[in-house]
Formats: structure tokens, C-alpha cells, sequence
């Protein structure tokens, strides 16, 4: 236990009762001095008592402020106020001033009391003095030592935070010397597993080195081996050239004598030769000069046999039905063909149409009409078959002559699709295929010295007006005449001609042409022509060789189809009723034109200005051109009618006869 602690245990006094304690002291003195000099006499006796009065009221004036006060303090000493009062009246009795040296008796014992207690407290509060001072001594010392612990914790606080820096630090380091063994770790671990793998490699390296080895050494005794056995064979090689070497000089003098023979022998050859040689080029002059005869010759003869067959010849062809048709209300027509080796043998196609009908009387009337044309095509004939019919005509225009294929027929017969076809090569029309030929035979007769330039213009003749396919503009605007010269040439003012070079050219001139004609739907044909087009091919041929020159034209021509109003459906709408119009107007102007010129020998007059068409066909018609007519017709019972109109237009253009046609021979 510390001394602090030990000295706060002691019993300490009652301080407020020390200034009560010495009032009481100090007036029992004063009364205990008054009664050691009251004197004995009676005279005395009232300034005893008065002075014991003073000295009573003093000290009960000093009770009673000492007695207040120890009240106030909360003192048990507290002297009553009748005491007080008696004193102070100086009228007390003897009695009194027993009872009062009584108390005061007891006052002065409590005194002695007090003065011990005050003794023992005032050594008391020496020992705390002592214990004070002591205490002070330890709480400065104690103080001291706790500035120097505080001073020494704040250094030590500093250290241990420096401390705490520097392994921070050095952590760091720690941290970041791991990450960089780890990296090097890393590195050499894959720089083992390459090792490994390297040796890995260079084992199987080995071993196959080691297996080439052993396979090499196996070698090397196959081929000791070997070298032996071609010592050996050496040996007797060198034995045998030896031998040899004897021989070739044996040859050699007789090579000598073979050489000298050899040249005079190559000599007599090259004399030889040239001999051939010269006699050879004058029969390749000989057959080369026959074959221009015979080329002359074959042109003669070529078109000897078409004017045999007339100027103005006829082809009918029934096309097939389409899908949809086979299940028309009214089916396919009654249509029948002649045997095809009978049409060979006599030169003439035999069909046969049956109609029937219904009389007045309501009987039903079957009528059988024959014809017969040059050729008919039936329905499973192709694009091919009809054309190598044609092919030889339309080869004339190399000869020089003017040729016309017209394609002829009612609406929907297949017209367009004749002389334009199809984008395949199988179902090409006439047009694309006669311009491949003239361009193919073309490039034969070039090696016979003939050199040919071809142009080409498409035309249609639209409501009596000619259009030119090939312009420029989406709509002709131009406005186009047909001349006649004086050499009977028809040629058209201010159309687009464009040089050929290539078949290759003419498809696209076809789109071209195709895009630009005019056609409609009507009830017989949902993309019916209304219109007529003309595509005429150019052709100028030089030979300088034989000093020939020739001139011809091929116009390939697509009419716009026969049709009546009621059954077409044209006459509800103006613009198809004109153009019915202008297309029946026209194609009648054909007829009157045909029918004239079957009476042109007794010199009537034909009607080539009634229509433009005519007028630009009337080279074609003329009997300076070889013309052909393809009569095309549909196999409809519907369309039964206009086919029979368009068979008995075809006879009579069949029966025209027109004159030879002439060669045209170009100026030079």
C-alpha cells in the first residue's frame, strides 16, 4: 500500500469545530482571572459581578457567535440561550455561578481533550506534511519519469513507425525480388520444357541418324559388294573395248567412204525436191484457179436451182400448243400432213384442214381443205430443222443477190418467236441464225480470196410510220422517208446502220431492238406485235483474185399478225383499234400487191404506194430479190379461221410468179 493511500485512512478532525473550541478556550481564561483577583469585600462584589457579567456577556456573546457558527458548521456544541441570557444580565445567583464553574469545569476538561485531539491532529498534519513533501518528491519524480516514458514512447513511436517504413519497404523488395524469381522461375521452366523438347527432337534425330547409319552401312556392303562385281565387269569391259576400239576403226574408214556416198546421194535428193517441189506449186496454182471455177461455177448453179424453184417460195409452219392450250374448251384443230417421203420425191408438202360447222338447217357440215407449199414444218419440228431449209437461200446474199424471209400469220402463231427465238442457243430464231452462217461461209470464201463488210439497221413500221429500232432515244422521233433511186435501190433517210463484225453482236442488237418495239395484250396473244419490223443485213464482197465484186441485202422481215376486232378484243381500247387498223390496212396492201404482180406479165399496175410497208419491201417483191413467205399458223380449234384465211393467202403467193431475180454487182 502506498503512502498516499495509507495517509487518506487516518481519522481527520473536525475542522469546523476548531475556531468554536478556541472561543470557549479564551473566555474560561477570562473568567478563571476573575475569580483569582475578586477581592473577599462586599464593595467588590458588585464590580465582580459586573465584571463577571461583561465577562459572561463576553464570552456568551462569544458562545453564542462560537455556538451559531458551530450550528452553522453542524457542531454539537451548541450552549442554550438562557445560559446565555443569564450571564448577561449579571443578576445570577450563586447557584448559578456553581452550575457555571460546573460547566466550565467540564468546558475546561473538554478543552484538555481538544488540546491532546489538537496535538494529535497537529502531528498528524506534520506526518501528512511529511507525507505531502514526500508524496510531492515521489509525484515529481513520478512525473518526471513518466515525461521521459512519454518522451521515450513518442522516440519509440517514431522508431517503431520508421521500422514499420523500412519493412514496408523492404517487404516491397521482398515482394518484387518473389515476382522476379517467379518470372525467372517461369522462364526457365518453359526454357526446360523447350530443352526438353529440343532434346526430345535431337533424340529422335539421333535415332534416326542411327537408323540411316545401320541403313547406310547395308549400303556400303551392298555397294562394296557391287563395286567388286563392276571391278570384275570392268576388267573384262576394258578387254572387250580393247576389241571394240579395234573395230571402230575398222568402221570408221568405211563411215568415211558411207559419208562421201551419203553427200552425193543428198545431192541427187535436194534436185529432187526441188523438182517436186516446183511442180507441186504449179498444180496447188492449177487447183487453186479450178476451185475459183468450181466456186463460180457452184454460185451459178446455186442459184440456177432456187430460181428452178421459183422467186417467191412458201413454208408453213404449225406451232406446237402450249401447256395451257391442251385443255382449251374448243381443243386443237383438225389438222393432218402429208407423207414426208412423198414431199421429198415430188418437191411439195401436202396438209390437210378439216372444218366443220353448222348449216341453216342445223345440220353439221365437215369441210376437208388440202394445200400444198414448198415445205410444212409440223408442230415437233425445231428452230434447226426450219432453218436448214432456209439456209441455202439466205446464203445467196454472198453470191450478190437481194433475199427476203417474211414471216406471215395470224396473232399468237408463233411469228416473232420464228425470226427472233429464244436466249438459248437451241431455240434461236432465223435472224441469229442466218447471221451466223453468212459470217461462218464468209470465213471460208475468205480463203478463196473474198473479203466481205456487213452493217445491219432495224426497222418496224408502226401505224403506216417507220421507227428506227437502233436509235439513240427511247421514243424514234425522226421522221423517216423510203427512196427509190434509179437503180430500183429502196433506202430509208436517217436510220442508225451498224457495222458488223462478229455474230456475237447481234444478240445484243436484238435486245437492243426488242426493248424499243411495240407490242400489247390482246385475248389471242397477252404480248401480241403491233407492229411490222424489218431487220436487213448489208452485204459488200471484193474478191481481188478474180476482180469480182457483188452487192446483196437480206431483210428478214416480222409482220404484225392478221386478227379480227371481235375476237382479238382490240376495239375497246383506241389505241389497239388503230393499230388493228393500220396492221389489217397494210397487210391487204401486201395482198393487192401480190395479186398484181400475178398479173404484172400483162403489165398491170402494182400498188406498191398504198402502204409503207410495201413500199419499203418493194426491192423484196419486185422480182429483183428472192423472197420466201413463212406461213405461220395455230393449231387452235379457235383460231381455225384465220388459219385457213392465211393458207389461201399463201397459195396465192405460192402461184405468183415474178421473174428471175438479178445479181447486184457493186460499184467500185
Amino acid at each position: 500500500m502506498s503512502e498516499s493511500t495509507a495517509h487518506s485512512r487516518l481519522p481527520r478532525p473536525a475542522t469546523s469545530s476548531i475556531p468554536a473550541l478556541k472561543a470557549v478556550l479564551g473566555s474560561t481564561s477570562a473568567h478563571n482571572a476573575l475569580k483569582r483577583a475578586a477581592p473577599s469585600s462586599p464593595a467588590a462584589k458588585p464590580a465582580k459581578r459586573a465584571a463577571t457579567s461583561n465577562s459572561s456577556t463576553a464570552s456568551g456573546t462569544s458562545l453564542t457567535s462560537s455556538t451559531l457558527r458551530s450550528s452553522q458548521r453542524g457542531t454539537s456544541f451548541a450552549p442554550t440561550s438562557r445560559t446565555t441570557r443569564g450571564i448577561g444580565t449579571g443578576t445570577a445567583s450563586a447557584a448559578q455561578f456553581k452550575s457555571h464553574d460546573g460547566r466550565i469545569e467540564t468546558v475546561e476538561k473538554m478543552v484538555g481533550g481538544f488540546k491532546s485531539l489538537l496535538e494529535q491532529e497537529q502531528a498528524k498534519i506534520a506526518t501528512l506534511q511529511t507525507a505531502q513533501t514526500d508524496l510531492q518528491s515521489l509525484l515529481f519524480s513520478t512525473q518526471n519519469t513518466e515525461r521521459e516514458a512519454r518522451r521515450d514512447l513518442s522516440n519509440a513511436s517514431e522508431e517503431i513507425a520508421a521500422l514499420r517504413a523500412a519493412h514496408a519497404r523492404e517487404l516491397d523488395e521482398l515482394e518484387r525480388q518473389v515476382a522476379r524469381k517467379d518470372r525467372e522461375r517461369r522462364g526457365l521452366e518453359n526454357e526446360l520444357r523447350d530443352s526438353r523438347d529440343e532434346l526430345g527432337r535431337e533424340r529422335d534425330t539421333v535415332r534416326e541418324l542411327k537408323q540411316s547409319l545401320a541403313s547406310q552401312a547395308t549400303l556400303h556392303m551392298t555397294l562394296s559388294a557391287q563395286l567388286t562385281a563392276s571391278q570384275t565387269q570392268l576388267a573384262v569391259l576394258q578387254a572387250e573395248v580393247e576389241r571394240a576400239t579395234l573395230a571402230v576403226s575398222a568402221m570408221k574408214a568405211e563411215l568415211e567412204v558411207g559419208r562421201e556416198r551419203a553427200l552425193d546421194a543428198e545431192a541427187a535428193a535436194a534436185e529432187q525436191i526441188r523438182a517436186a517441189e516446183a511442180a507441186c506449186a504449179a498444180r496447188v496454182a492449177e487447183v487453186e484457179s479450178e476451185l475459183r471455177e468450181a466456186e463460180t461455177i457452184r454460185r451459178k448453179l446455186h442459184n440456177m436451182v432456187q430460181d428452178l424453184k421459183g422467186n417467191i417460195r412458201v413454208f408453213a409452219r404449225v406451232r406446237p400448243a402450249l401447256a395451257h392450250e391442251q385443255d382449251a374448251p374448243e381443243g386443237l384443230a383438225d389438222i393432218a400432213y402429208g407423207d414426208e417421203r412423198t414431199a421429198a420425191e415430188m418437191g411439195q408438202s401436202q396438209i390437210t384442214v378439216t372444218s366443220k360447222s353448222e348449216s341453216a338447217m342445223g345440220r353439221e357440215r365437215e369441210q376437208v381443205l388440202n394445200f400444198a407449199f414448198d415445205k410444212i414444218f409440223q408442230p415437233k419440228a425445231g428452230q434447226k430443222e426450219v432453218f436448214e431449209e432456209i439456209s441455202m437461200l439466205a446464203q445467196s446474199v454472198l453470191d450478190g443477190y437481194n433475199v427476203c424471209i417474211f414471216a406471215y400469220g395470224q396473232t399468237g402463231s408463233g411469228k416473232s418467236w420464228t425470226m427472233e427465238g429464244g436466249q438459248t442457243e437451241q431455240d434461236a430464231g432465223m435472224i441469229p441464225r442466218a447471221i451466223e452462217m453468212i459470217f461462218e461461209v464468209s470465213g471460208h470464201l475468205r480463203d478463196r480470196g473474198w473479203k466481205y463488210q456487213m452493217a445491219g439497221t432495224f426497222l418496224e413500221v408502226y401505224n403506216d410510220v417507220i421507227n428506227d429500232l437502233l436509235g439513240t432515244g427511247q421514243f424514234d422521233t425522226k421522221k423517216h422517208e423510203v427512196k427509190l433511186d434509179k437503180d430500183g435501190k429502196v433506202s430509208v433517210t436517217d436510220i442508225v446502220s451498224i457495222p458488223l463484225s462478229n455474230p456475237r453482236q447481234v444478240s445484243t442488237l436484238l435486245d437492243r431492238a426488242r426493248s424499243r418495239r411495240a407490242v400489247a395484250a390482246t385475248l389471242m396473244n397477252e404480248r401480241s406485235s403491233r407492229s411490222h419490223s424489218v431487220f436487213s443485213l448489208k452485204v459488200r464482197g471484193v474478191n481481188p483474185l478474180t476482180d469480182e465484186r457483188c452487192e446483196g441485202t437480206l431483210n428478214l422481215v416480222d409482220l404484225a399478225g392478221s386478227e379480227r376486232l371481235e375476237k382479238s378484243g382490240a376495239g375497246e381500247n383506241k389505241d389497239r383499234l388503230k393499230e388493228t387498223i393500220n396492221i389489217n390496212k397494210s397487210l391487204s396492201a401486201l395482198a393487192d400487191v401480190i395479186g398484181a404482180l400475178g398479173q404484172g406479165q400483162q403489165g398491170g399496175h402494182v400498188p406498191y404506194r398504198n402502204s409503207t410497208l410495201t413500199r419499203l419491201l418493194q426491192t423484196s417483191l419486185s422480182g429483183s430479190s428472192k423472197t420466201l413467205m413463212l406461213c405461220n399458223l395455230s393449231p387452235l380449234a379457235a383460231h381455225l379461221g384465220e388459219t385457213v384465211c392465211s393458207l389461201r393467202f399463201a397459195t396465192k403467193v405460192n402461184s405468183t410468179v415474178v421473174g428471175a431475180a438479178k445479181k447486184q454487182i457493186a460499184k467500185a
